[in-house]
């Protein structure tokens, strides 16, 4: 009997202590209530916001913390930032921040030493040399607008061409990059690589546009096969 007691008692001991723990794992996964609204962390959207007077009425309501990735600098870019997302292996995303901002300053350098060889300012004018309007420029040349999906058929797979979403097309065209990037030479570092892809994707020429292009080519020779995808 004393060893029965002793047993329930252990049982016992067990499930509370499983019961602290369930509740301790709880709340270090808590969420915030659903009436905290987003932090405004941009500069410029605060000045829109102080401007129209907007302001005023958020200053009261409780407001959740902003996350580490985001913040108020002028040099922060959403585009960068998701490249780099993309670009980042095994979570090590200060190498991944670190090779995306070596790619960025060889594309100055790059734009820069075509400027001083320039001969004329007319061409001069030409030449870009902020490194993010290149970036967004090249995003923007290499994004698709069609793609290719199989479709089944009477037992046969069709590969039939459907529109995509922007989303889907930016996330294609910063994927098309970082291979383009990593498809080179060995003695080529893999971040200047990637700043000539980007220099030449944004005069809308190079592998990955003319990667876009040849899918467009084959969404046009297989259009009639489009009428799958509503039967």
């Amino acid at each position: 009997m004393a060893c029965m007691n002793k047993f329930l008692g252990i049982i016992q001991l067990c499930k509370s202590n499983t019961q602290v723990l369930s509740s301790l794992q709880f709340n270090k996964m808590s969420q915030y209530p659903s009436y905290y609204i987003q932090p405004v962390y941009r500069k410029d959207v605060q000045e829109e916001l102080f401007k129209s007077g907007e302001a005023q009425k958020l200053i009261h309501h409780p407001t959740k913390a902003a996350m580490n990735d985001q913040t108020s600098s002028l040099a922060h870019d959403d585009l960068v930032n998701l490249f780099i997302n993309y670009c980042m292996k095994h979570g090590n995303k200060l190498l991944a921040r670190t090779v995306v901002e070596q790619s960025l300053e060889s594309v100055k350098r790059l734009q820069l030493e075509k400027y001083h060889k320039a001969k004329s300012e007319e061409d001069k004018q030409n030449i870009e040399l902020d490194p993010k309007v290149i970036f967004h420029k090249a995003v923007e040349n290499c994004k698709p607008i069609l793609q290719l999906t199989p479709i089944k058929r009477g037992g046969v797979r069709y590969q039939v061409p459907v529109p995509i979403t922007d989303r889907r097309a930016q996330f294609l065209s910063m994927k098309w990059l970082i291979a383009a990037a990593k498809d080179k030479e060995k003695p080529v570092r893999f971040h200047l690589q990637l700043a000539r892809e980007l220099i030449d994707a944004s005069n809308d020429t190079g592998r990955v546009v003319k990667k876009k292009q040849d899918l467009h080519r084959q969404c046009e020779a297989n259009r009639a096969y489009a009428h799958y995808r509503w039967s």
